[in-house]
């Protein structure tokens, strides 16, 4: 007996991107963006990206009607069936590292693989900075200790 793929809503239920009946190409930036909200999703994450990155998505937010980029900080190669994810992070001052890594890397792969149906066959991550509630934007500076 052979096997049959169930559709539902016209999606194969085995998730396959190329079939007897055409193939499904997904673009870079897709998986960019979906793996950029799946990591935002997680507590204790401040931002993605590097100094730069958010130095400019800061500037994009402040121009009328502009979003911030889904995929700061987010590179990623797609191939037919595979995709591999680079993300850059910002966690929150006492969250440990390990753990937040470990729940970020999680539900990126969930993410992608039940929106895409691409296999992650890794998900980097790079911790390069430490949001300290007293370091955001707009609050006054500390008083100097010295005069």
């Amino acid at each position: 007996m052979g096997t049959q793929t169930v559709e539902k809503n016209g999606i194969a239920a085995d998730g396959k991107l190329v079939t007897d009946k055409g193939s499904t190409t997904i673009a870079d930036v897709v998986v960019q963006k979906v793996a950029g909200l799946a990591a935002r999703e997680i507590r204790g994450v401040h931002a993605l990206g590097g100094g730069a990155a958010r130095t400019l998505g800061a500037l994009r937010e402040r121009i009328p009607g502009a979003t911030a980029s889904a995929g700061q900080g987010v590179s990623v190669e797609v191939g037919e069936k595979q995709a591999a994810v680079d993300l850059e992070l910002v966690v929150e001052y006492g969250v440990p590292i390990a753990d937040l890594a470990r729940s970020v890397r999680g539900n990126v792969i969930t993410a992608i693989e039940q929106i895409t149906g691409l296999d992650v066959v890794e998900v980097n991550i790079n911790v390069n900075d430490v949001h300290i509630p007293e370091e955001s934007e707009g609050e006054e500076p500390a008083t100097a200790r010295v005069q």
